[in-house]
């Protein structure tokens, strides 16, 4: 370790003993900006040391270094020197709650309340509630890169968990609802001591693998075989489409489970990249065979997605000025960005950034955890109609519901619509805010590609108890905020409290962690709660900190130096235009691309 990183770790220890005695009188977001933005960095260190635990046995071997490939393995291996396992497709989902406080919830504890009760009478949208700061490829967005970093693959196809309902709920197919339970960790053995958790059925690097498939076997079937590209159909440019009949309708990709519209633009738009960047680094180095022109397409193609999520995405959907200057230091550091364009990576990651600093894992292995996934359950950003409007006139074409776009109906739409419709349609449309009675109807009798017919909403909290996800005080109070005493302080609405209380029977500290999310009052700006950003300021940091493709190998050496001004040089916007230039128009002056677009006049 060198001085200055010496020197940065001993200002955290500070800075973080510091900011422990202020918060305890304010809010981070109550202070002037300058402190405020110390606040966070004494936040994130302090979960850093606090907040990561391994559920995997240790590693075999003596724990020498190896050499390692300058490229990224296709299912996620041989990223650490001294773990090759680490972060690999099929590790498990490590945990930001103490291993001790993560057992699942069993019997009548795990349906009391009953989470059908739950979702009905408080998550349930009444009315569509809309995120007027967004548009709807920003709610595509959040699904899209989920998919790249977690998956518990398909559910138990024998073992489910009955939930009786009440005689009068009108559940088509009657009481009980069966819910499938999540396939069991198959690494955990008799006796093996380790926690109880599951696997991530997906590489837990961000890696674009949801284009690309966490497989060698996948990836080779998305891929031309020639000049490092991906495969396109020419007549419609779009992905080719899977063959089993059980997913006609749905994109070949690297990953399509609850497959929609809103993910194929994202998909198939990313996949385009992937082959523009090809043809860029092909005109550089011409000599170059597939392979070599494929890895390192897709080091710079992820590297690109991880940007535009840290600086694009994250700053719209929390969209508090000291976040955006925090989400950029993320990146850049502190320093001017024309400095890092100029000079590259400079000083330690508070000065020169996360990105381009030096690896490290703090307090754990790295993994994605269970926690997160919790967090990271935003359905209620799903609208349940879709206005389709013309690109070129703004003229209102059609209103869609969900369920025709979604699954056998994907491809059939985006052909009878076309792209540039729907790219224009989604970026001047709202989501629905992350908040209470705001899910989806239309996911509230669902029928999956399976045949199952689930009530999302109810599957939501019911995956928090059967995964030993801690109930929302205690969530709350694992992260350093203090426990909510009175049903009140969840909420100024009156009804909403009344209604929590009656639901809970009066038991503040067996509110659902979900249900306490999407009621709490949000920081200035936030489009989803503090207590789920204390998950989001550890992890979205250390997905970068602990990925040597964003810290010791992020640099020409690996991404060749036409590789790096490619990330450095495009946003959203750019990879929107460099496909869809006709949709200029409706992006002029617009500063996000996940912010509401220009509207042509009908």
């Amino acid at each position: 370790m060198g001085l200055l990183d010496q020197v940065e770790k001993g200002f955290g220890a500070v800075n973080t003993t510091v900011f422990r005695q202020v918060n305890r009188a304010t809010d981070w977001w109550k202070l002037p900006t300058p402190v405020a933005l110390l606040n966070l960095r004494a936040l994130r260190d302090d979960l850093r040391e606090h907040n990561l635990y391994d559920t995997e046995a240790p590693p075999e071997g003596n724990g020498d270094s190896a050499e390692l490939p300058p490229y990224r393995t296709y299912d996620g291996s041989r990223q650490d020197p001294f773990n090759p396992e680490m972060g690999m497709v099929g590790t498990r989902f490590g945990r930001n709650s103490p291993t001790g406080a993560t057992a699942p919830e069993r019997g009548a504890q795990m349906l009391a309340p009953s989470p059908r009760e739950v979702a009905a009478r408080l998550l349930h949208r009444d009315q569509f509630k809309p995120a007027t700061t967004l548009n709807v490829l920003a709610a595509c967005w959040i699904q899209f890169e989920n998919h790249d970093w977690f998956g518990h693959g398909e559910n138990s196809p024998d073992r489910y968990i009955d939930l009786p309902l009440d005689q009068n709920d009108e559940w088509p197919e009657g009481s009980p609802m069966q819910i499938r339970a999540t396939s069991p960790d198959r690494t955990r053995t008799g006796g093996s001591g380790l926690p109880p958790t599951y696997v991530n059925t997906v590489t837990h690097w961000w890696d674009g693998s949801q284009i690309y498939g966490s497989t060698e076997e996948r990836c080779r079937t998305l891929r031309t075989g020639s000049e490092g590209k991906m495969a396109i159909e020419e007549s419609e440019g779009m992905l080719p489409e899977e063959s089993e009949a059980k997913l006609a309708g749905v994109d070949l990709t690297g990953f399509s489970d609850n497959y929609w519209i809103g993910l194929s633009l994202l998909h198939t738009l990313f996949v385009k990249e992937h082959n523009a960047i090809c043809d860029h680094l092909r005109g550089v180095n011409p000599s170059w065979d597939d392979e070599q022109l494929f890895l390192t397409a897709r080091l710079v193609n992820s590297a690109l997605m991880a940007k535009i999520h840290t600086v694009e995405w994250t700053p719209g959907i929390l969209a508090n000025p000291v976040l955006k200057r925090a989400m950029n230091a993320n990146w850049y550091g502190i320093l001017p960005n024309w400095i890092r364009d100029r000079f590259g990576h400079l000083g330690t990651e508070m000065i020169g950034g996360v990105v381009g600093s030096e690896l490290e894992h703090h307090a754990a292995p790295y993994s994605i955890t269970e926690e997160f996934v919790s967090v990271y359950r935003l359905h209620p950003l799903l609208p349940d109609q879709y206005p389709i409007f013309s690109h070129s006139s703004g003229k209102l074409l059609e209103r869609l519901e969900f369920d025709p776009i979604q699954g056998a109906g994907t491809r059939k739409t985006i052909s009878e619509i076309g792209w540039s419709d729907l790219y224009y349609s989604f970026g001047v449309n709202n989501p629905g805010a992350i908040t209470i009675r705001n899910h989806p109807l239309a996911l509230a009798n669902h029928v999956r590609l399976n045949g199952d017919r689930v009530d999302l909403a109810t599957i939501d909290i019911l995956r928090d108890r059967e995964r030993g996800v801690p109930r929302y005080n205690d969530f709350r109070e694992k992260l350093r905020k203090s426990r909510i005493r009175r049903f009140e302080d969840l909420s100024d609405d009156p009804e909403i409290v009344e209604e929590i209380r009656d639901v809970y029977d009066n038991e503040i500290d067996r509110v659902d962690l979900q249900v306490g999310l999407l009621t709490e009052p949000l920081p200035p700006g936030f489009g989803f709660s503090d207590t789920a950003f204390r998950i989001f300021i550890l992890m979205a940091s250390r997905r970068l900190k602990s990925d040597r493709f964003f810290t010791n190998d992020y640099d020409p050496r690996v991404y060749t130096e036409a590789g790096i001004n490619w990330v450095e040089g495009n946003s959203m916007s750019d990879v929107l235009l460099r496909h869809h230039p006709e949709l200029a128009t409706a992006l002029d002056g617009v500063e996000n691309a996940f912010a509401p677009w220009n509207r042509l006049d009908d």
